[in-house]
């Protein structure tokens, strides 16, 4: 991605600060509701099936309606779009918090995942916009940004520990309200103003994108309870493929689509956002599934298994922020996307081996640093990669696919190693004979995601041509392909 400034903002690491915030909050909001589920269950009355979808509710929305966002941002403007995202999201987190009915929950988590869908994509382009013109600023505010996602998600789990237990549950969302009141007060100041363009909104193209992604993803939640060979699995597979399928042709008909299906050509873009998807696929099951370890068969109280979680959180800030950069420049981003996720890949096959009667030291904190490490190899170049790819006008459209294909893929990936739990036994709950094997068999699948992105990024990752590179950083070792 070329530089959209030749001037540096003066306040861009302050401005950095607050995009950073808001990666943080938007991820953050997909696990903080882990801990306080149960609560909301009795309070509100879900069944145990339904339960789930106060998470999916929120991923749904996030993932299906990126696009739209990426695209808003470009047209109108990703200061003024930033700031709408706020303004939803706390209008939803308002509505999740007074929730007396579950209908009512579902709607504001919705909501909530609507106007994350807004502050991501124009989050990432005003970070483009800020450090575009300088490639070695560019690399520490991708690292600052990349930290601040897999340190929501852990995060998420110790605040809503934290919270439920001294608190109620509503305030896992009105902690959102006072900080998007302060990104909204802050925005004027410190954003770059980007004037808007001229083009049209496919409303249509949206809907049938969200459509098809939230019926498949709904069908692969659903297919463990309803099961993978009933007609109704299959026939809601085929509705989200058919839903995505009059998407494409929409996007190839339309002059000014929702997505430009050929940017998917632009070197290394299609290839880091499949990096994106897979990692994702992998790291959300594994923290979902070790969290449920260390509370169902170590036995871990809500308030300390979130804080068994925090070692893993440092290493993550460590790494992204110390060390990922310094290996970006030495290495490249292709040796590192592709280490990332074979380490990763170590940590969850590792973690595989977990024992009824277990202990945290033993079986937990040294293999879940092994996959943090991995992570924090990984994000970062595969990050950047996709967003720099793009052309400066279409930079909102890569935020919006990049962040697209990881809120998928973290959906995708948990729903399909909840169904290989199941199969092997973690629905039993007290047997913990039963439960340790369906979580070691989602641990070992999520091993076999990670793996399987190492050998793709391995086969489809392209090294930049050197004058790609020299737009990039001001190296032969490119940080970020350009």
């Amino acid at each position: 991605m070329s530089p959209t400034h030749t001037t540096p903002h003066p306040r861009r690491w302050l401005a950095l600060a607050f995009i950073a915030m808001a990666q943080f909050m938007v991820i953050m909001d997909t696990s903080i509701i882990g801990v306080a589920l149960p609560e909301m269950q009795t309070d509100l009355g879900f069944t145990q099936g339904d339960l789930s979808w106060v998470f999916n509710a929120y991923v749904i929305a996030f993932g299906g309606l990126l696009l739209l966002g990426g695209r808003l941002s470009d047209l109108l403007g990703a200061r003024r779009v930033f700031a709408a995202g706020w303004a939803i999201l706390a209008a939803g987190s308002l509505m999740a918090g007074l929730a007396n009915e579950v209908w009512v929950e579902l709607a504001g988590r919705a909501v909530q995942g609507a106007g994350s869908a807004l502050i991501a994509p124009s989050a990432l382009t005003l970070l483009m916009m800020l450090f575009g013109s300088e490639p070695k600023e560019l690399t520490k505010a991708f690292a600052l940004y990349g930290a601040a996602a897999p340190a929501g998600g852990t995060a998420g789990v110790f605040l809503g520990g934290v919270i439920t237990e001294y608190a109620s549950w509503p305030w896992v969302f009105y902690i959102n309200i006072p900080v998007a009141l302060i990104a909204l007060a802050a925005i004027p100041a410190l954003m770059p103003q980007a004037p808007a363009r001229r083009g049209s909104i496919d409303l249509l193209g949206a809907l049938t994108v969200t459509g098809g992604l939230g019926t498949i993803v709904y069908a692969v939640v659903r297919a463990p309870e309803t099961g993978w060979g009933e007609a109704q699995t299959w026939l809601l597979l085929a509705g989200g493929l058919a839903l995505t399928g009059i998407f494409v042709a929409l996007q190839a008909a339309r002059r000014e689509p929702l997505m430009r299906l050929n940017i998917l050509r632009t070197p290394n873009l299609a290839a880091a956002n499949l990096a994106q998807l897979l990692l994702a696929g992998a790291w959300i099951p594994m923290w979902y599934f070790l969290n449920l370890y260390l509370q169902q068969v170590l036995g871990l109280g809500a308030f300390a298994s979130g804080s068994a979680l925090l070692p893993m959180t440092g290493a993550i800030m460590l790494m992204m922020i110390v060390l990922a950069p310094w290996f970006m420049s030495r290495f490249g981003p292709k040796t590192m996307i592709i280490s990332g996720m074979a380490i990763l890949a170590a940590g969850m096959l590792w973690l595989s081996f977990v024992r009824p009667d277990g202990s945290y030291a033993v079986d937990v904190l040294p293999a879940s640093l092994l996959a943090a490490v991995g992570m924090s190899l990984a994000f970062i170049p595969s990050l950047g990669t996709a967003i720099s790819a793009a052309r400066p006008e279409e930079g909102g459209l890569a935020s919006g696919i990049v962040n697209t294909s990881y809120q998928i893929g973290s959906a995708l990936g948990l729903a399909a190693m909840t169904a290989i739990a199941a199969s092997q036994g973690a629905e039993e709950l007290g047997d913990l004979t039963a439960l340790t094997d369906g979580f070691s068999a989602a641990f070992l699948g999520a091993a076999a995601i990670a793996a399987a992105g190492a050998v793709l990024a391995l086969a489809t990752l392209r090294k930049p041509s050197p004058a790609r590179e020299d737009q990039a950083t001001p190296t032969k070792e490119a940080t970020l392909t350009a």
